[in-house]
């Protein structure tokens, strides 16, 4: 199928040293990857507002009603 022309020329690219380093640097970037991709799907993320016990949490502030609801906006326009 190859001459063996090429089938020398093929060993030498293959046993190249950038070929070879090329190669252990992807494998490296791989493990990482799976690495932190199982670690991130064991622990879900959790809020960083800290959890307030239920009998401590504040209850909302009534909002002020005034009788005089009137915004002024009539006498600016004039």
């Amino acid at each position: 199928m190859f001459s063996s022309e090429i089938r020398k020329l093929l060993i030498q690219v293959i046993s190249s040293w950038q070929v070879i380093a090329v190669t252990v640097v992807l494998i490296i970037y791989i493990s990482i990857v799976n690495y932190v991709a199982r670690i991130h799907s064991r622990n879900p993320r959790r809020s960083s507002t800290p959890s307030v016990p239920k009998d401590k949490k504040q209850k909302p502030e009534k909002p002020v009603q005034s009788d005089n609801d009137d915004l002024g906006l009539e006498e600016a326009a004039k």
